[in-house]
């Protein structure tokens, strides 16, 4: 398993605010990661930009805005932030009409661990969603977006859920009283592979999914090939 699969592992981005590692990456942004903005917190320039994406992101002036322009206002909200100083001192610098609630939201998402902003990218997970993923910390995050994936929770119930960890109630009792069963998910395998996995958990007398489970816990870990935030 990589750092990033990891249900223990780091629960905030580790790559520099403002770099689109997510929306610069063909495979999960499309056309749009040939557009994708890098922002630089020590920039002026760079910071005027992201200003003025931020003031147009909360005016939200483009209408009907995809899962990746999202990521762009909120690293753009992230950038502004680090560079400003203060959430306070970003809501200034962007427009009258940005709160510090709104930068601060968003630039939380920014902060979400790289899988998590993956399928925020593809739309599997929604920016809406992800907004309250990111107000629960540590491994939290992952079982909340995983539970998005797995339990198809809605946007009003992602919010309750956090609401209730932050609480201090324990996750999985929370998601458990919505019915999600943590570690429960359908795969869809080849068939010889399906055939295979049968026959081994025949032979050895146990369910597949322990299977599944140990050679996951084989697999090495290349510290130099690993995925990073």
């Amino acid at each position: 398993m990589t750092p990033d699969d990891a249900p223990d592992g780091p629960t905030d981005r580790e790559s520099p605010v403002g770099q689109p590692v997510v929306r610069g990456d063909p495979a999960f942004a499309g056309e749009h990661a040939e557009q994708a903005v890098q922002f630089d917190p020590d920039d002026p320039d760079s910071l005027s930009r992201a200003a003025d994406i931020v003031e147009r992101f909360a005016d939200d002036s483009i209408g009907a805005a995809d899962s990746v322009y999202m990521l762009r206002g909120a690293a753009a909200c992230a950038a502004l932030v680090r560079g400003e100083g203060s959430y306070k001192a970003a809501a200034e610098r962007a427009d009258e009409g940005v709160t510090v609630s709104f930068i601060r939201k968003w630039a939380r998402v920014h902060d979400l661990p790289r899988p998590i902003r993956q399928y925020v990218a593809t739309g599997d997970i929604a920016p809406t969603a992800a907004k309250h993923i990111a107000r629960v910390t540590d491994r939290s995050r992952y079982l909340l977006a995983w539970a998005v994936l797995d339990g198809d929770l809605t946007v009003r119930e992602v919010r309750s859920v956090a609401s209730a960890i932050n609480a201090g109630t324990d996750p999985e009792a929370v998601l458990d009283a919505h019915d999600v069963t943590l570690g429960e998910m359908t795969l869809r395998l080849p068939r010889e592979t399906y055939t295979d996995l049968r026959r081994q958990a025949a032979r050895e007398g146990v369910d597949p999914a322990v299977l599944v489970a140990e050679a996951l816990n084989e697999q090495p870990t290349d510290p130099t090939t690993a995925e990073r935030y």
